[in-house]
């Protein structure tokens, strides 16, 4: 039977964020913010393995409690997400998975992800020919702009602001990465990137506006409302 996978790519320093420490790393309602992105993820049934992929010089001392036993940690970090991803991908292959099982890609740093969102992305996705991910059709008015002025207003219409996870088949995101792998992985933003530029069309599954990706300091603050209003 084909088997679900998570992979956290967790190797990056979130410089944006204004912390002491990687962000993902710094504490949020009370304990280390990626640490709720795993419980998040270990509480989907559907998920057969969880891989948290971490730079080689990574010194972050894990706390014991609350850690999922079928979770895993490699050192096998790139210099960009993208390279992380697709070290996590050549690492779970090496370890005996199946080409044809799916992995989730989820950022680390989208600590508010709820495990019904994840398992309905799987539940829609395992029957597709491509995968997909979770996204929310733009609810805003859109700008482009020239030199901080107004270029022009851009119709929203069928414009969506993409999540993670993304779901696809292990060996067809190796792949798919590996082809542009020599250039530094140029123009690959997400996973779903990659899968596009092989002519291929991931299926939009829409998400939460709460699962959000920590980036700045004023949204470790909303995090940690969110994650207490949940308790």
């Amino acid at each position: 039977m084909t088997s679900f996978h998570a992979l956290i790519p967790c190797a990056g320093t979130g410089s944006r964020a204004g912390t002491s420490v990687p962000k993902q790393y710094q504490p949020v309602a009370g304990q280390p913010l990626v640490m709720h992105t795993v419980q998040a993820l270990a509480a989907v049934s559907q998920l057969g393995s969880g891989w948290v992929v971490l730079s080689p010089e990574d010194d972050f001392i894990w706390p014991g409690a609350g850690w999922p036993a079928h979770f895993s940690r490699v050192r096998c970090g790139g210099t960009s997400r993208a390279e992380s991803v697709f070290n996590g991908l050549k690492a779970m292959l090496a370890s005996g998975l199946d080409g044809q099982d799916w992995v989730l890609v989820h950022d680390a740093a989208r600590c508010l992800v709820e495990p019904g969102a994840v398992s309905r992305l799987i539940d829609i996705c395992r029957d597709d020919a491509v995968g997909g991910l979770l996204a929310l059709p733009l609810p805003d008015t859109l700008k482009s702009e020239v030199n901080g002025r107004v270029q022009q207003t851009v119709p929203r219409e069928h414009k969506w602001l993409a999540q993670t996870p993304q779901m696809f088949r292990l060996q067809a995101l190796h792949d798919a990465l590996a082809a542009v792998a020599s250039s530094g992985f140029a123009g690959i933003t997400d996973e779903a990137s990659a899968m596009e530029r092989l002519g291929l069309q991931p299926r939009l599954v829409e998400g939460s506006a709460q699962n959000f990706k920590v980036t700045y300091p004023a949204d470790f603050v909303l995090a940690e409302a969110i994650l207490r209003s949940r308790t």
